[in-house]
């Protein structure tokens, strides 16, 4: 992303007249007709002219300073800076050669003497708005944000009316992590001046980044509207549409901004995301490498171009990516976090090699950590615990499937929750859910420190993290360790790494006590079952089973596509042709594109599965048709190590009941948990051999797998995994148990 700063001074400044002679002498004729020429773009007769001042008189501080403008515009930088340098030792006064010599340093990338050349130019004129804002600049280029911000501050208050130093200020706020008074500035820059287009683009990206997307999308619009070949502009636009679900639109936005400028790196990624989005995943390859032969060292495209990979399937490559996304940008946390998710995929990855990737990322998130909060504002002998919840997943999602019932359960007289939302993204169920929390304080566009402070202000006794290394999270918050209590839970199957993080919510099924040494967190287990579904809002009704009216059996998955790998193609491959004539039902997104279609076959094929038994279903637009889909399924088939979670809950709500395998690891056990907790231990495999058998014992007898269907919404609905107040009893008790005990270790 680009961020615009306007100059206050466009050009480089030169006066049409040259003071402080006693009279007008053959030389300061000269000097103003070259200075003529030069206005002129009469280039060369110019210079001849400044050369023949300097042949006479060769430190002539105008003819250098006016030469060393010329050479700028020609492109000869250094000669031009040499020149302004020798003028000023000329004349150690010189206001004008102070200026431009910084503007020209600026232009250069040298922010370090160019702040000083400003800091020189104020002990001459101090009250000078300007130079102020020009020193804001460098200050800013440097990363010096808070004197950057102070000296614009000064030059608004020099000049109330400075549009340039509203909108610079602006850019410093939301590079401080300060969006709201960042919109406020650059408002106000607006409203002085109504045509600013960098101002609003500068608008559209604070907005942007506090998750008002809509307003970003017309900020964006309305720079666009004056300045239609504004490619950053096209491109920023672009993601505020893709953020809002409006992909095609998304595309041909980042299309036009590469149209107006072939080699923008920046929209090449963008536009690979978008496709990603789309389930695009050849396209999106195709554009990260694109992105990435533009600007080789772009960290944030490798890593894309990781996720690209993951969804085909080739995960060694797609971590080769994430490591190369590492080396270039060494605390890019979010490739961390991605190659962090990318192992739990891989059948051959051992618990020791992802707790030593987990404890790298949480060695890597403590050292950016100025000074982690060791004392906190939350009453110690509370009669109510404050408990912060972090999540980009509040939401139609998994994690907010998981989360509703609990939220509409809780006990309001002990515990007030605070929602700390990372992702803009809201609907109906953000609706529903909202007003459980006492406060929603959205953390999007807001640095990791600040954050935290505010997190530590607000008094909270935990913190919950409900993201761990997926998408939208924001772990790096937790080492400041802005609570005194802080645990994960329900959004990942896996250690995070970070010390900071007290507990990890479990069951006496995904973590049995021997698996303890899996995480940095302390295993804290729930008694029965870590998760609790929310039965969907939705009239669908449990169908006949599907075998008795094809005449065969139909296994399916729902899963992530990436969960399917070599060894789990091959077990199911096994089922298949132990059990004559059955097919594979296989639905996810990924499945509307005809390349990965064709794939999937040709690795069932490679075990001798014809084409004809697998049924591929891709994207269905609502939740309603999801759901309807598990009525073409008479027995589920769980990937492993990778097991389903919600797609388990939700076919045994639609009379699915799946096998699993057993596993060694939290990942690898979630489909135990469910089993155990629903009544169907039965339907858990000790392994491979296990897997099929119990698959054609299960398919073999139509009469009890139908009547297994046609009670078994009901069955569920009376487990812990339903039982919204048994489990929030539970839940609660946990939090007052974590808290008693920090208390007395106080």
């Amino acid at each position: 992303m680009t961020k615009k700063i306007k100059h206050s001074r466009g050009h480089l400044k030169g006066k049409k007249q040259v003071s402080g002679l006693q009279k007008v002498s053959s030389q300061q004729s000269i000097l103003q007709q070259a200075q003529s020429l030069h206005k002129a773009g009469r280039f060369d007769q110019a210079e001849t002219l400044y050369r023949q001042i300097l042949l006479a008189e060769p430190n002539h501080p105008e003819a250098l300073h006016f030469l060393g403008l010329l050479a700028h515009q020609l492109g000869r930088k250094e000669f031009a800076l040499e020149l302004l340098r020798k003028a000023l030792n000329s004349r150690p006064d010189y206001v004008e050669a102070y200026y431009n010599l910084g503007m020209m340093l600026l232009v250069q990338g040298n922010t370090a003497e160019a702040a000083a050349i400003y800091r020189r130019l104020l002990t001459m004129r101090p009250n000078d708005a300007q130079v102020h804002n020009n020193l804001g600049i460098a200050l800013k280029n440097q990363g010096a944000l808070d004197a950057a911000e102070a000296s614009f501050r000064k030059a608004i208050t020099l000049k109330p009316d400075y549009a340039e130093a509203l909108n610079n200020l602006g850019v410093a706020l939301n590079d401080q992590g300060k969006p709201d008074l960042a919109v406020a500035s650059f408002s106000k820059a607006i409203t002085l001046k109504p045509d600013y287009i960098e101002a609003y683009y500068n608008l559209g990206n604070a907005l942007k980044d506090q998750g008002k997307m809509g307003e970003a999308v017309a900020s964006y619009r309305r720079a666009l509207s004056l300045k239609p070949d504004y490619a950053e502009a096209l491109n920023n636009l672009g993601t505020a549409l893709k953020v809002q679900g409006l992909l095609n639109e998304a595309i041909e936005s980042f299309r036009q901004a590469i149209a107006l400028r072939p080699d923008y790196a920046y929209a090449y990624n963008n536009l690979g995301i978008a496709y990603l989005a789309q389930e695009k995943s050849d396209e999106a390859y195709a554009n990260f490498q694109k992105a990435i032969t533009l600007i080789p060292d772009y960290a944030e495209a490798h890593s894309n171009l990781g996720l690209a990979l993951q969804a085909k399937g080739k995960l060694d490559e797609a971590i080769e990516s994430f490591r190369d996304a590492l080396s270039l940008k060494p605390d890019f946390f979010e490739a961390h976090s991605d190659l962090l998710f990318c192992l739990n995929y891989l059948d051959n990855q051992s618990v020791s090699r992802y707790l030593d990737e987990a404890r790298l990322y949480g060695r890597k998130a403590t050292a950016k950590v100025s000074v982690p909060y060791a004392n906190w504002k939350c009453s110690l002998k509370s009669q109510r615990l404050s408990v912060g919840v972090i999540s980009g997943d509040f939401c139609n999602h998994p994690v907010g499937y998981f989360l509703e019932n609990l939220l509409a359960n809780m006990d309001p007289e002990q515990i007030d929750l605070v929602a700390y939302p990372t992702h803009s993204k809201e609907d109906d169920l953000t609706a529903r859910i909202r007003s459980r929390f006492v406060a929603w304080k959205p953390l999007v566009g807001m640095h990791d420190d600040t954050a935290a402070r505010m997190i530590h202000n607000d008094g909270v006794h935990i913190l919950l993290d409900l993201s761990g290394h997926t998408e939208h999270n924001r772990l790096p918050i937790f080492a400041w360790k802005p609570a005194p209590i802080q645990v994960s839970w329900l959004g990942y199957s896996a250690t995070t790494g970070l010390t900071e993080i007290d507990y990890l919510l479990a069951d006496p099924y995904v973590v049995p006590p021997q698996d303890d040494s899996h995480y940095t967190e302390t295993v804290w287990r729930l008694p029965e079952t870590y998760l609790c579904f929310s039965p969907p809002n939705t009239t669908v009704a449990v169908g006949p089973l599907p075998a008795s009216k094809e005449g065969r059996i139909t296994f399916g998955c729902f899963n992530n596509p990436t969960k399917m790998n070599d060894s789990v193609v091959a077990l199911w491959s096994k089922v298949l042709h132990a059990a004559p004539g059955s097919c594979l039902l296989l639905k996810a997104g990924r499945f509307s594109n005809p390349t990965f279609c064709e794939t999937t076959r040709k690795r069932f094929a490679a075990f001798d599965i014809e084409p004809d038994r697998l049924l591929l279903k891709g994207f269905v637009p609502n939740r309603e048709e999801h759901l309807n889909a598990y009525n073409r399924v008479d027995i589920a088939l769980d990937p492993f190590p990778y097991n389903g979670t919600t797609t388990s809950v939700e076919g045994l709500w639609m009379g699915v009941p799946f096998i699993t395998r057993q596993g060694d690891r939290f990942i690898s056990h979630v489909g135990e948990s469910i089993a155990h907790n629903t009544g169907m231990s039965d339907w858990i495999a000790f392994d491979d051999d296990d897997y099929i058998a119990k698959a054609v014992a299960y398919a073999a007898d139509l009469e009890k797998l139908a009547r297994l269907r046609a009670g078994l919404r009901r069955q569920v609905l009376k487990s812990p995994v339903f039982d919204a107040k048994r489990f929030a009893n539970h839940f609660k008790a946990a939090l007052w148990g974590m808290w008693h005990r920090f208390e007395d270790g106080q």
